[in-house]
């Protein structure tokens, strides 16, 4: 009965009943995050600290969640913020940086070199292809940090590193970290993954295509105006072709008659070697060279490169190729039963697990969000051993080994690394402060509410919800759970493929990873720009909002103009 008592049911019109004047409510922290970066120019904790308090006031005073479970609420965000988010980045730039300190990325540079010269077909081989790998590999602003990274370590303006591989990002975050947020949209909707897998394969590789040539034409429009970034479309565009079309087919064919699980892996490989091939036979008539290298934070001992040989490329690339292979290994389902709690597995006793006080099970989420009232958990788990920012501090230390650094002088560079990632860290738990305390107060919901008002061009705002939901958490897998079963009702009410729907908020919630405030954090931390979070919001927010209205466009085609895009059951 005590327990009973203390189940807090959720209110999406808390504000005078009405929906819309809720809706105004909630989007005050939103609204005041994208001023405090964009207009007020604050620095992403200051912003990230701010926002959280609105959020904390508005769940309190507008939607009055119980106090004691806002305050759990927003400290399970701090949390989740904690571990394993920052943790994947903290060992990230820690790789990173034993590759540069040892001296190895300058072989890094001369090997990259070997195959192009110009800097807009690297950012393309680095930030599209091999940022996609390992977005299907691991996921959770990895891919946006280590290719970052690689890119201002070979000499590219931090700004641009960090903005055009958030971009770049676009096109594989849908089926990243094999499939797992489209595996989550069909256990919640029980919708076959492989249907809404074969959808999105379906809409995302027109965007796969043209990412390649938009990357390019900002980088040249960003030197020279518009002029100048066609010019170098033009000058470009064989290759271009080559690397979005051997990605967006792959995609298309993987998803539709593979699965969810391998898009992003086959899609990269496939583009990373037909482009890298292409390149040994075709050059550009004018060559963009990149600036002198540069380094995040990190003074490094200079290696001889005149005479490179196979086994000193192999030896550079080696931090990279040894992340690349723990984190598909930490990847495997047949690792992750090791630590399988419910199994258990025969690890299970390295994963800690708490239930979070008065919160887990004591919020009641209610339709529409879901069919039926369902308990909101809220579990901690602190997976040391699992998490996949543990298997790249592993590939980290093994590097060391390899490249012959001392321990006392890794030590010190994880010290350092600790010490330049304060702020950054502190960004990333404020947001996923603010995300959390919106979820579980309801203020997410109310938006996506207000979205679902559309009625007959639901098919139009659908992708919106994905969109919303992924800037709110930072993630395509959590947008799915937030919002998958709400798209699921709205279609069926309004006359839409249901399957679609869900799709879409997986599509839509791709477009939304470039402004999110954790991957704008993970970014700028990766490149050098603590406190310039700003920049970086003001660089990517047009482009994401035009990204968005392709999908937009797409799907309502989809619903009414070329329902037999669909895939039939």
């Amino acid at each position: 009965m005590e327990q009973a008592a203390s189940v807090w049911t959720q209110n999406y019109a808390p504000i005078g009943g009405s929906l819309w004047l809720s809706t105004l409510v909630a989007l005050i922290p939103v609204i005041f995050f994208f001023v405090a970066l964009v207009g007020l120019r604050l620095k992403g904790y200051v912003a990230g600290a701010i926002t959280v308090l609105l959020a904390f006031l508005v769940a309190v005073l507008g939607y009055g969640m119980p106090f004691a479970k806002a305050v759990w609420a927003t400290l399970f965000g701090f949390g989740y913020g904690l571990w394993p988010i920052a943790w994947i980045i903290i060992a990230a730039v820690f790789l990173y940086k034993v590759a540069v300190k040892t001296g190895q990325f300058e072989v890094i540079r001369q090997s990259v070199l070997s195959i192009t010269e110009d800097q807009r077909l690297l950012v393309v081989l680095i930030g599209f292809c091999f940022g996609a790998f390992l977005e299907g590999a691991a996921g959770f602003g990895a891919p946006v940090a280590i290719t970052a990274a690689l890119l201002v370590g070979l000499g590219l303006n931090p700004l641009y590193a960090a903005g055009l591989c958030l971009i770049a990002n676009t096109a594989p975050v849908a089926f990243g970290a094999l499939g797992i947020p489209i595996t989550v949209a069909g256990n919640l909707t029980n919708i076959p993954p492989f249907t809404i897998g074969q959808i999105a394969g379906r809409q995302l590789p027109l965007l796969a295509l043209s990412v390649p040539f938009f990357m390019v034409y900002l980088m040249d429009s960003g030197k020279g105006g518009m002029k100048a970034g066609m010019k170098g479309v033009r000058d470009l565009w064989p290759a271009l072709l080559v690397a979005g079309l051997s990605f967006a087919v792959t995609q298309y064919l993987t998803s539709n008659f593979i699965g969810p699980e391998l898009p992003d892996i086959t899609s990269a490989l496939v583009s990373l070697v037909a482009t890298a091939t292409f390149l040994k036979f075709w050059k550009p008539r004018e060559i963009q060279p990149i600036p002198a290298p540069q380094t995040v934070g990190a003074a490094y001992r200079p290696v001889q490169t005149a005479n490179m040989t196979a086994g000193s490329v192999f030896k550079a690339w080696s931090p990279f190729l040894l992340l690349t292979l723990f984190v598909v290994i930490w990847s495997l389902p047949g690792f992750k039963a090791l630590f399988d709690l419910k199994a258990p597995g025969p690890l299970a006793w390295t994963v800690s697990h708490w239930d979070v006080p008065t919160l887990n099970n004591q919020v009641l989420k209610v339709a529409p969000i879901v069919a039926e009232p369902t308990p909101y958990a809220a579990s901690y788990k602190l997976d040391w051993l699992s998490a996949t920012g543990t298997s790249i501090f592993l590939a980290a230390l093994v590097s060391m080994a390899v490249l012959g650094m001392k321990a006392r002088e890794g030590v010190q560079t994880f010290v350092e690394t600790l010490k330049e990632l304060f702020y950054p860290v502190l960004t990333i738990m404020f947001v996923l402060g603010f995300a959390y305390i919106a979820n579980y107060s309801g203020q997410s919901a109310t938006m996506a509410l207000a979205l679902a008002q559309t009625g007959q061009l639901f098919p139009l705002f659908s992708p919106m919800l994905g969109w919303l939901g992924v800037f709110l958490t930072g993630s395509d897998t959590s947008s799915n759970a937030l919002f998958s079963n709400l798209q699921q009702v709205t279609a069926q009410q309004v006359g839409m493929n249901p399957a679609l729907a869900v799709a879409a908020n997986t599509t839509g919630g791709v477009t939304g990873k470039m402004i999110s405030p954790q991957s704008i954090a993970v970014a700028c931390a990766a490149v050098g720009l603590v406190g310039r979070e700003s920049e970086l919001l003001r660089f990517t927010v047009k482009k994401s909002l035009g990204f968005l209205a392709i999908i937009m466009v797409i799907t309502y085609l989809q619903a009414y103009v070329v329902p037999g895009m669909i895939p039939q059951p």
